[in-house]
Formats: C-alpha cells, structure tokens, sequence
C-alpha cells in the first residue's frame, strides 16, 4: 500500500535568486555539480565545499528562464551569500535573497503533482518533488517538517543535521551516492580533495543509518564494536539514527550505543555495486 500523498512547508530551507549574464560560470566553477547541462524547471543537488574538502553549505540549484534559484539551509543563507559574493569578483551576476516559499510533496503513487512551481527532488525519486511557490495539490495531506525528517531516515537519506557546517568531507555524507557531486565536470571549490579521495577509494567513513530498541541517544554518543570506537550517533528519533562510522570497524560487526545493543543498515538506493556494506545473507548466492 503506498503511503500518503503528504505535504509540507520546509521552513528551514530559504532560496537565494542569482541572475545575470555569467551567473551559471560563476557556479559552475563553485560548486561540486554541474550546472551548465541544466534546462528550465530542473533542480540538482550540490554542495559548497571549503579549499580542503570539507562540505561546508548543501544546497540545490533550480534554474529559471535566465536565472537560478539556490535551495539552501535558511539558517546560514546570509553566510552563503556573503561566501557567494566574495567569490564573485567581476562576474557579472546578481545574488539576493528571494522569500518564495520552499515545500515538499511524497509519497502517493509517484505521479508527478500537477502545477506550476513543482521539480523533482534529484537525489532520490522517494524523496518526490520540491515546490517553490507552489500550491497544495488536491487530496495532499498536509504535514509539517517533521514528517520529512521521518521519511528521510527511514529511507537512510542524511541531511545538514548530520553534516553540520566544515566537519566532514561530502562523500562521507554520501553526495556520490545520492547524485551530489559531477566527478567529470571541471574543477570546483575543494575538487582536488574530493576527486582524490572517490579515485583511491580512500572513504574510510560513512553515513549509514542504525536502529535500536527504544529513543535515540544523544547526538555525539559513540558507536562501540566492543572496546573500539566505530563512529558517533548524528541525528535520530525514536527506533533509529543517522551515525557517522569507520567501515573498518563497524561494517559486520556486533555495535553498542550507550550499552545498548545496534544493528547497521544498509539503504536500498545504495546498490549492489556502490554499497560499502557486505551483501545482506542470502545475497548473492546461487
């Protein structure tokens, strides 16, 4: 049975509006996608990364007749613009706040919502589509944030409550996973690192969901593979969280939180091919 066709108003996302003549070679010289492929009414999933690497700002990038819309956190939309603008130089590009409203719809029977203002969410089709400016489609149960929070960690999806601001290195928070990062674009804010680290396959991290009896514990709380240190719990609720963890020590293994007995899962998007767990018993056999 498929779940409720649900809406939602994501008050902690604000959009930027970037216009002018050199407004995608300014971004696409930024951020880790490609932007220059692009056609009207499409959205991709990006990040601004620091020098070193480290995934500073997630954000979407929405193109518009001549222009772009930039999905970003709205508690840090001041300090990427203020970013944006010292990256600027003599582009010629026009950088603002823009108060259209960001929303999102899920679930149903994955029919694309009728109307203006709707896209699909790049990373996964689960996810279904972000609105901007758009109305409540007809038969839409309308929810509030939390209900998207729910349904990205049931699907495993993190997001910036995970991340947090020049903490840790995309990959670790899945971008090549989740259709963030172009690898064959050309050269972006913290390319060389990131382009190093998918080449030597050098990703000794990642952010992998776990479940548990019982509430989450505390963001930071360590995941233990007996006396060892497998990683830290990020976000969660009730019955599973988000948690960072070292592949070496915690993928096969037998993990506890806080005393409490966890099991690490794999998200179905992840695929055969780019999972960097075991096949689940069963898999792979006969």
């Amino acid at each position: 049975m498929a779940d409720a066709l649900t809406y939602a108003v994501l008050s902690s996302r604000a959009l930027i509006a970037l216009d002018g003549p050199d407004w995608r070679d300014f971004l696409q010289g930024l951020i880790t996608q490609d932007v220059e492929t692009m056609a009207p009414g499409q959205a991709r999933f990006g990040a601004l990364l620091t020098p070193q690497g480290r995934l500073l700002y997630d954000l979407f990038v929405i193109e518009r007749p001549d222009s772009a819309w930039l999905d970003v956190e709205a508690a840090h939309r001041e300090a990427i613009v203020q970013r944006l603008t010292m990256y600027r130089l003599r582009a010629k590009v026009g950088i603002a706040p823009d108060d259209t409203p960001v929303s999102i719809l899920f679930g149903g029977d994955g029919t694309a919502p009728a109307g203006a203002g709707w896209v699909a969410d790049p990373r996964l089709p689960e996810l279904g589509w972000r609105g901007y400016g758009a109305a409540v489609p007809a038969g839409a149960v309308v929810a509030d944030e939390a209900a998207r929070e729910a349904q990205k960690l049931r699907l495993g999806v993190p997001g910036p409550a995970d991340w947090g601001s020049d903490k840790t290195y995309p990959i670790e928070a899945n971008f090549d996973l989740l259709n963030g990062i172009d690898f064959k674009k050309g050269c972006f804010v913290g390319q060389e690192t990131t382009s190093r680290m998918k080449r030597r396959g050098s990703i000794k991290s990642r952010m992998l969901p776990i479940v548990f009896e019982g509430p989450a514990p505390a963001p930071g709380t360590e995941v233990l593979a007996g006396d060892l240190r497998a990683g830290e719990v990020l976000s969660g609720g009730d019955g599973a969280a988000m948690a960072l963890v070292r592949l070496d020590r915690a993928l096969d293994r037998d993990l506890t939180v806080d005393g409490r007995s966890v099991r690490l899962e794999r998200p179905a998007w992840m695929g055969e091919a780019q999972s960097p767990l075991p096949p689940r018993s069963g898999e792979g056999e006969g």
